[in-house]
């Protein structure tokens, strides 16, 4: 009984790990990408205003900022409309899943402002009087308008690899060699790209079918595609 009892202990302790792992590796690119991206900013705002004296942000609070974002990027995912144009050309669910996350991270601004004014006062009474006191519409539009155009960038990234899928995006911009592979990259990401109309046009029945344009066309680009796959062993193992 007391080992049943343990067993069922450790499987719970692994799933909840398990979990966790999930959660940290989801949320870990985003927040990534917006750490280098705020402090980026950050770095290049105080260069130019370093003239005048004068410093608006600091890496502190970029980086935190940039888990705010990852924060908000974990809660939005999660959300069912979010794959509401996932079937629609690429540029629909771009600009919509931006618009989702530009909003959450707006949410999750406020309810940061709504916790420390909590923490401060020790009442809810009185944050938007304070808000509105000490709210700057520059400093607001200025962090916004990066928010948007940083998220637009990184959901680009996102859409590309989960269209080319099986980290091929990472693959084709941090793993071929483009010495001497540069062709042969072009050439499958088109074969790609083929692969994947030839498939929405025509139905399963007709790409089964030996005797069938389409057939030969599958099993032509599928023989490429190991062809290149080929190459690229070849050369890395050389």
């Amino acid at each position: 009984m007391a080992s049943t009892s343990l067993a069922a202990q450790d499987s719970r302790l692994h799933r909840i790990l398990r979990h966790l792992g999930d959660e940290i590796r989801h949320v870990l690119p985003p927040t990534l990408f917006f750490l280098v991206g705020f402090n980026l900013i950050v770095f290049t705002q105080n260069l130019v205003l370093s003239e005048y004296l004068a410093r608006s942000i600091n890496f502190l609070v970029a980086t935190t900022a940039a888990l705010v974002v990852g924060k908000a990027v974990l809660v939005a995912d999660k959300m069912p409309f979010l794959r509401r144009f996932d079937n629609a050309p690429l540029i629909l669910p771009i600009l919509f899943k931006t618009f989702v996350y530009w909003v959450f991270v707006f949410i999750a601004r406020l309810l940061e402002a709504l916790i420390h004014h909590i923490v401060e006062t020790g009442q809810v009474v009185g944050f938007g009087a304070a808000l509105a006191e000490q709210f700057s519409w520059h400093r607001f539009l200025f962090i916004q308008i990066w928010i948007l155009v940083l998220f637009l960038i990184y959901t680009t990234a996102a859409e590309l690899n989960e269209l080319f899928g099986d980290g091929e995006l990472a693959r084709i911009l941090f793993r071929h060699r483009s010495s001497d592979l540069k062709q042969t990259r072009r050439q499958r990401i088109r074969t790609l790209a083929r692969l994947s109309r030839l498939t929405e046009d025509q139905p399963t029945s007709v790409l089964r079918n030996p005797t069938t344009p389409a057939h030969r066309e599958l099993v032509g680009l599928i023989e490429q595609l190991a062809q290149d796959s080929g190459k690229r062993h070849g050369g890395a193992g050389g």
